[in-house]
């Protein structure tokens, strides 16, 4: 155990020691299986971080000799205690999205295998090479099965029995094929995949509906709400309510952006399934001395150009929407590409395995097949035939080690579903002619998977397309110009203030909505792709850019006509 992971396990008995607390929540036992620690001690922990943040607090009270805060203090400690119990629902409620994520994965990993070799041992063994915590509790059950007559598919099926039953059907309907004559064993593969595709297309439906609701209750009250406020604050000096710049910067500064993230947190948090993206290695990514040089150019280049042509309260909103956009773009920019390349070639592997399966089924070896196909796909994916091809004949190696072999095919393209493909050939030049109809009916489940992921991706980016819109351009659209036209309206009258004031209020909503940007953005991308760090910093910094341009853009044009009216 690293000295990091021991120092937090002693702060979690330190927290939990102070709790009375002698049963576990509901909600914190339902998400178990995705918590990393006993489920009683993490609630115990959060009761315990209430009570040292009410005591700490307390303590303070009285050595200040106000003993009327201990009220507040004792408020503060059980809203501590009420937020780390939601950190650790929130945590455990995103890992389960994306482990059940991956169930399709596994589900169609162990059908595979099963289709080369109806070996239930040898299909759970490959199943449970899936990456993430699911292909992880798949590894121990089959670890504890070696050596017995049982593979682990059936302890871990009835594991997931009441979590997701769509997985347990289907890995059931997995180990009854092993058993089952010739005749029924591709019928009962069949149904384990439909199964699981079904519950995870029911699953992915469901969360979108789910979403629409909340979702749009925050764009309205974090979003378009605040914004036409801004302009209406002279009404609120005529009704008596003080509207300080102060105030101003505490709402839309600190307390819309707090309210913003919850609701992120809460909205990916209640998010079913989620499909996690193939990690890669952090070697792709920009160099420091890069990202950071460009964010700097960029910063410096927008500020210049605001200074020029803008007002000067416009520079620091300039410099920081700019140098941190840029900065975030060419960071995670090969990352994405990597990724967007190792996509493209998997949208492409249902075709490349029927091209393949065809002509095994008609006596052409795979290695042949192989090399024959590359010439009919296009792309990426005929790029990746083509050097697997070619591998083989000048090394003399088999159809995996050409693939996935030290600088193989799929070198520096991270994707599990073409690994699996790789693998299933190599099974499959060893089995010959029988192995064709497995390779055409893959390509079908392939095909089936890819059309679920699609359509989960599709149905969330309804929900969420009024929200990354809303953070690029019509949130600092609505900004700048409500900022521009403040003086017209009497906005800065109702701040007792003139040109210093203006540009306060200017620089308060910039900040609002650089911060919105940010936010909503990373919320949309995380509903559709998951909480993968370098998509969320590519594209929050696409956003960033956008929206401090479009706010600049709207303060200049708006400026113009209200000062030539």
């Amino acid at each position: 155990m690293s000295t990091v992971s021991s120092g937090r396990s002693r702060l979690l008995r330190t927290f939990a020691a102070l709790s009375p607390r002698s049963s576990t929540p509901a909600s914190i036992r339902a998400l178990a299986p995705f918590l990393d620690g006993d489920p009683e001690a993490l609630a115990a922990a959060a009761d315990g971080t209430g009570i040292a943040v009410g005591l700490c607090l307390g303590a303070i009270a009285i050595g200040l000799g106000r003993p009327s805060l201990l009220v507040a203090a004792a408020g503060l400690g059980s809203g501590a205690a009420v937020l780390a119990r939601g950190g650790i629902l929130a945590v455990a409620s995103a890992r389960r999205s994306r482990t059940l994520g991956t169930a399709p994965t596994v589900v169609s990993r162990a059908v595979l295998r099963m289709r080369i070799a109806p070996a239930a041992e040898e299909a759970a063994a490959f199943a449970a090479e899936t990456e993430g915590r699911l292909g992880g509790r798949l590894a121990d059950h089959v670890g504890r099965a070696r050596g017995t007559p049982l593979s682990g598919l059936g302890a871990f099926a009835e594991a997931w029995r009441g979590r997701f039953p769509a997985l347990y059907r289907s890995l059931t309907l997995v180990e009854a094929a092993a058993d089952a004559p010739a005749a029924e064993r591709d019928r009962t593969l069949d149904r384990a995949m439909r199964t699981i595709l079904d519950g995870t297309r029911d699953r992915a439906t469901e969360a979108a509906d789910s979403l629409r609701g909340p979702s749009t209750a925050m764009y309205a009250f974090g979003v378009l709400l605040p914004l036409a406020l801004v302009s209406v604050l002279p009404a609120a000096g005529a009704a008596g309510v003080e509207a300080t710049l102060p105030a101003i910067v505490a709402i839309y500064d600190l307390a819309l952006p707090a309210g913003l993230l919850c609701g992120s947190g809460w909205l990916l948090a209640n998010r079913p399934v989620a499909f996690p993206p193939a990690p890669i290695d952090a070697e792709v990514a920009t160099h420091p001395a890069i990202y950071l040089g460009a964010g700097a150019g960029a910063g410096l280049a927008g500020g210049l150009t605001a200074r020029t042509f803008l007002p000067r309260w416009t520079v620091p909103l300039t410099v920081v929407g700019f140098a941190v956009g840029v900065a975030l773009f060419v960071r995670y920019h090969p990352v994405v590409a990597v990724r967007k390349r190792a996509d493209t070639l998997e949208s492409a592997l249902s075709d490349a395995l029927y091209l393949v399966g065809r002509r095994v089924s008609d006596g052409i070896a795979v290695e042949q097949a192989v090399a024959d196909a590359a010439g009919e796909l296009d792309g990426i994916a005929g790029d990746t035939f083509r050097a697997a091809a070619r591998r083989q004949r000048q090394l003399r190696v088999g159809v995996e080690v050409a693939f996935v072999g030290e600088h193989g095919a799929l070198d520096g393209l991270p994707s599990q579903r073409a690994e699996s493909m790789a693998r299933l050939l190599g099974m499959a030049a060893g089995t010959g002619a029988p192995a064709g109809r497995a390779l055409v009916e893959t390509a079908d489940h392939l095909d089936e998977l890819g059309r679920v992921e699609r359509d989960a991706r599709q149905d969330l980016a309804r929900v969420t397309s009024t929200l990354s819109n809303t953070a690029a351009f019509f949130g600092p659209l609505v900004g700048g110009a409500t900022v521009a036209l403040a003086d017209s309206v009497g906005t800065t009258d109702a701040l007792n203030g003139s040109a210093p004031e203006t540009a306060g209020l200017g620089i308060a909503v910039g900040v609002y909505v650089l911060l919105m940007a940010a936010v909503l953005t990373g919320l949309s991308t995380g509903l559709q792709r998951g909480l993968d760090r370098a998509t969320v910093g590519y594209r929050v910094g696409i956003a960033l850019c956008t929206a401090t341009a479009t706010y600049l853009l709207a303060v200049f044009v708006t400026s113009g006509v209200s000062g030539g009216l």
